[in-house]
Order: C-alpha cells, then sequence, then structure tokens
C-alpha cells in the first residue's frame, strides 16, 4: 500500500468512526474523558467554573439577541448547557454568511436522518472531544485530506471500507498504526 493510499484509509477510517459528515456543534453533551471529580475544575472562557451557572448577563448583547429565546428559562438550564448555548451562540456570531450557509445546511440534513443515526453521531462527536488534541487535529487534517480528494475517489474509498469484513478493516487500521508509528521515527 503506498503512502497515499495509506493516508487515504486514515481518512476513510476516521469518517467512519466519526460521523462520515461534520460533527454536530450543537451537541450539549459532556465530552468524555473530562477531569476526574476530586480535580479542582477549570474556569473556563466566559470566566466560570463548569459547575457554575453562567448567569445571562455574563452574555454579550450579541449572544443574548440570538438566545432570546432561551432567556426565560435559562436560569433552569444544566450549567454544562448554558455554556454550550454559549459557545455555539459565539460560534455563529464569528461565521460568514457561506459558513452560516452551510451549518443551517448540515443541521437541516442532520434532522432528517433517523433518530439512531443521529444518536450514533452525538455519540462518535463525544468520542472525538475526548480525543486528545494533537490526536484531534490530525483526525481534522485527514479529514480535511480526504474532503479534498475527488469525488470519485472518495466514493470509491468508501466503496471499499463499506465492503470490508471485520478483518479487513482490522488489518487496514493495523496498517495505519504501523504507518504513523514509521513517522514518528523520522
Amino acid at each position: 500500500m503506498t503512502r497515499v493510499q495509506l493516508r487515504i484509509w486514515i481518512a476513510l477510517w476516521l469518517v467512519a468512526l466519526f460521523t462520515a459528515g461534520a460533527a454536530p456543534a450543537w451537541s450539549a453533551e459532556a465530552p468524555l474523558g473530562s477531569a476526574p471529580e476530586n480535580a479542582a475544575p477549570a474556569a473556563d472562557a466566559l470566566g466560570a467554573t463548569p459547575a457554575e451557572p453562567l448567569p445571562w448577563n455574563s452574555l454579550t448583547p450579541a449572544q443574548q439577541r440570538l438566545l432570546e429565546r432561551q432567556q426565560g428559562n435559562w436560569a433552569t438550564l444544566p450549567p454544562e448547557r448554558q455554556r454550550a448555548l454559549a459557545r455555539g451562540a459565539e460560534r455563529w456570531l464569528s461565521m460568514d454568511a457561506n459558513q452560516r450557509a452551510d451549518a443551517q445546511s448540515r443541521f437541516r440534513q442532520f434532522q432528517t436522518l433517523p433518530a439512531e443515526r443521529r444518536a450514533l453521531i452525538r455519540r462518535r462527536w463525544l468520542q472525538y472531544q475526548s480525543l486528545d488534541p494533537a490526536l484531534q487535529a490530525e483526525v481534522r487534517r485527514n479529514f480535511r485530506a480526504f474532503r479534498a480528494l475527488p469525488p470519485a475517489q472518495r466514493a470509491e474509498l468508501r466503496r471499499q471500507w463499506q465492503t470490508a469484513n471485520r478483518q479487513q478493516r482490522l488489518q487496514m487500521l493495523q496498517q495505519l498504526r504501523q504507518q504513523r508509528a514509521r513517522q514518528r521515527l523520522r
């Protein structure tokens, strides 16, 4: 297997493993592998620890306008949900018109999926969030490389992955691990 094919297999595996699309930015569940219970909670970018509620007035006016439907029940939301909404609002506000249109399209597509598929995507998103930041960066690089391939090549790689049996997939993954180990030694 060539180096290019190996990178493609990495990307394909990651697409199959995580979402086969974009991960939902609206996921509000706490990530797996969060800090141990006895660890002191760190302050987040919003200035509060994760266990503390996020006051409505700590949001920017733009975030408040975006989240105005939540204002009435804001104080009753779990702190993790408040933070997820605040982060999502900030992310939305930082997007340009094309990025917003893409996000809306992905959300509409997500909503049309069967409940089981949406649950699977949420679980994979949580798995992704629990990864080490370096591994997350590698996943993003590989996913971008996969998306940069011509559509016909992506379709062929998906077909190969989907038609591979468990043993073939495990072999592909082992080859990827060996390739990564060789790259680290360089």
